[in-house]
């Protein structure tokens, strides 16, 4: 027995070296660390490589996982989150029954490709935005952006590698992409077509339009007679390399507008818009949109923080639920695209529609059990854009083999769906009107 007790002494002091079940007496939710790690050693994973084929998608939604941080591991978080590959997803929801017993809900989820915590950022942007630069070359919009919770690594991913509270800004998309941007420049069949890079950065605030690369000045959005958005008094800066753009870069994050929220100290409350454009003889080829969204948050998590941060949850909520209405609208070929619910939707609508425009969408989530309610509506926010591809894929399907019982059931479904998301849209609406009553 003696001998036993030294044993646990010396694995207690070993402390977080080691994940056995029997080697961290003092881990909270032991019970669910030990069936999320049971289940995991059931499943086959199959992580993404370099070397897989990148697949060609008008509207391509992915999922990014982040590791577990420092202030997780000091507090031995559990990772609830397991990435198997494939584009699949699952979250072990831990829950607990009225006779006291926890029970794991693992809940599934599809999207184009999915990311797990070993992913780089050049990985990452080799299935995302790299085949989306291709497109301004081509004549057309692309727009690519991260969506997710606060402190779920939208900044890291779009801007580049933290060392501490420094930026590496080389190794983020918005550098990647405009290496590539200027590789292509290179080629010969480009070369000779005239075509000159500028760079845009600006951000979103409060419903407020602000230049990053002209000392924060405030813009306006505006329709011109044939009703194309412009920002007027916004300074496109020309770019000769791609180290150019980095630097424009570093100088627009330093400007942009942080707090501090419940989930994160340095939180970013703006949206930011980096924009690649290439223009022959002055006219208009082609516009890359890179945007690092702010993180979302519900206003009952934000109910101890002062006036403003809830005026900018209310405003972040809004522009949000409008960018997802946006793309659910382009995704069911709408002829009604409500662009001007929000300045963001609005500031990208030439980026949206056109044949010829291509959209990526990257989901971030953070894997710790505290987390679990924003990881999830992050996923099912995101996974209503494959939703909407898999109804008209499987309508057509029905449609085209002959069988109409089938075909008018799977309306008859989408039409349910549809009412559940017209709810759900009505419940935020009253949770933003709630949010704006407490602010005033």
């Amino acid at each position: 027995q003696s001998d036993g007790l030294e044993i646990e002494a010396v694995l207690q002091s070993l402390g977080s070296s080691f994940d056995a079940p029997f080697g961290d007496t003092n881990r909270p939710n032991k019970q669910f660390y030990q069936m999320i790690e049971d289940f995991r050693e059931t499943l086959e994973v199959f992580p993404l490589s370099p070397s897989d084929t990148v697949e060609a998608h008008r509207i391509c939604v992915c999922v990014r996982k982040r590791p577990l941080n420092n202030k997780e591991v000091t507090k031995k978080e559990i990772d609830v989150v397991t990435i198997p590959g494939n584009g699949t997803l699952l979250v072990h929801e831990p829950k607990q029954k009225v006779d006291l017993t926890k029970y794991l809900d693992n809940q599934v989820f599809h999207f184009d490709y999915s990311f797990d915590e070993s992913s780089t950022n050049d990985l990452v942007y080799r299935f995302t935005a790299k085949p989306l630069v291709q497109t301004i070359f081509d004549g057309g919009m692309a727009t690519c952006f991260a969506y997710g919770q606060t402190g779920s690594g939208k900044t890291h991913t779009m801007g580049g590698d933290f060392s501490g509270k420094s930026q590496n800004s080389s190794k983020g998309i918005y550098a990647l992409a405009a290496q590539d941007v200027f590789t292509l420049l290179k080629q010969r069949r480009y070369s000779s077509q005239d075509l000159c890079p500028y760079v845009t950065f600006f951000e979103i605030y409060n419903g407020k339009v602000f230049d990053l690369l002209n000392k924060k000045a405030t813009l306006r959005v505006l329709e011109d007679e044939k009703q194309q958005v412009q920002v007027v008094g916004l300074q496109e800066m020309y770019v000769s390399c791609a180290e150019d753009v980095i630097k424009m870069i570093e100088m627009g994050s330093a400007c942009r507008t942080s707090g501090q929220t419940s989930a994160n100290a340095n939180s970013s409350r703006s949206h930011a818009i980096l924009q690649v454009i290439l223009r022959r003889r002055n006219q208009l080829h082609g516009k890359f949109s890179l945007v690092d969204l702010a993180g979302n948050e519900r206003g009952t998590d934000v109910s101890s923080n002062d006036r403003q941060t809830l005026a900018e949850t209310a405003e972040i909520n809004r522009s949000l639920l409008a960018l997802k209405e946006c793309i659910r609208s382009l995704g069911m070929d709408s002829q009604h695209i409500p662009f001007r619910m929000s300045k963001l939707t609005q500031v990208l609508r030439d980026s949206f529609i056109g044949e010829n425009s291509r959209t990526c969408m990257i989901a971030m989530v953070s894997p710790g059990m505290a987390s679990c309610d924003y990881t999830l509506n992050t996923l099912r926010y995101a996974d209503r854009y494959t939703q909407t591809h898999e109804w008209i894929v499987s309508i057509l399907l029905l449609i085209f083999s002959g069988n109409c019982f089938l075909c008018i059931l799977f309306l008859q479904l989408k039409l349910a769906l549809k009412n559940n998301l017209a709810c759900e849209q009505n419940n935020l609406n009253s949770q933003e009107t709630q949010y704006k009553v407490s602010v005033q």
